[in-house]
């Protein structure tokens, strides 16, 4: 079988950029927090690349472990694995590929981030098989997309302090909260083929959890403000991230794919509020 150049970017989502989106900003939060402001070039660039290197084999390896239902599945169903447009072996090669690529820039970095970089393999690599196991699939996928901030302090201060942790956390609860919204978009379909999730688990109290849990991850992000001693424009982005969590409850509200689905997609502007408020009150500390 050839190798189609074409249909190996869409199996690392490349297509479908907002997943980067949703995985640099929080290791942007943690960069900039580590450095007070203005992390080094070169550790920056490592970073960003391991981001778009580790959801590009995330997004590989999830396909392979869904290649035998995603045809079933309205919204997967022209993924190239269950077209057949990549065979499951390529998607091996690949994700392998990917893997190597993400070992030999994380090689750059001090050894403990090194070490660290083994939990981010084994969460990046379990994710997309304990929708079979559990219902809880998107703390795997929480922890998997946060693993990089503890990795991000360890590699700039050569230890995690506790406010770390808790940005972590933060990331974690939020991450649930808008993966449980992407997987109300497929919870009728993921019913019929045994695909367990969040949005199952929590059923008629989907919205109500999802908001409590954007809630619990903005109130852990103030009081991080509190203890890096943040000024306005830190305060500002959490606000206005509560506003947008406010918009996103009018879209999911109703549980209609397309609601769900562009709420999703939004909460990359909550990622990027925090960012630019992070980055601007160490601008004007500095």
């Amino acid at each position: 079988m050839k190798h189609n150049w074409n249909a190996y970017a869409r199996l690392m989502r490349l297509d479908k950029p907002v997943g980067i989106y949703l995985l640099l900003w929080p290791t942007l939060w943690a960069l900039l927090m580590a450095a007070q402001g203005l992390p080094p070039l070169g550790i920056t660039l490592i970073f960003v690349a391991g981001v778009v290197v580790m959801r590009s084999a995330g997004c590989v390896i999830n396909d392979y472990a869904d290649r035998k239902v995603d045809g079933s599945v309205k919204r997967t169903a022209q993924r190239p694995l269950a077209t057949g447009e990549v065979s499951a072996k390529q998607a091996l090669q690949l994700f392998g590929a990917l893997i190597a690529l993400a070992f030999v820039l994380v090689l750059f970095l001090n050894w403990q981030t090194i070490a660290l970089s083994v939990v981010a393999l084994l969460l990046a690599a379990s994710y997309p098989f304990m929708k079979r196991y559990t219902n809880l699939p998107q703390v795997v996928l929480g922890a998997a997309f946060g693993w990089a901030i503890p990795m991000a302090f360890m590699a700039v201060l050569e230890t995690v302090p506790a406010y770390g942790w808790w940005l972590f956390i933060a990331n974690l609860l939020w991450t649930v909260a808008y993966d449980t919204m992407y997987a109300m978009v497929d919870r009728d379909d993921d019913l019929q083929i045994g695909i367990k999730s969040t949005a199952i688990l929590f059923g008629k109290n989907d919205v109500l959890i999802v908001m409590l849990l954007q809630g619990c991850a903005l109130t852990i992000l103030w009081c991080i403000g509190l203890t890096i001693n943040a000024t306005w424009p830190y305060y500002t982005a959490v606000l206005f991230s509560a506003l947008l969590c406010v918009r996103q409850y009018q879209l999911i509200k109703r549980r209609q794919r397309e609601g769900c689905f562009t709420a999703f997609i939004e909460n990359h502007y909550i990622g990027l509020a925090i960012t630019l408020g992070t980055a601007l009150h160490f601008c004007l500390v500095r």
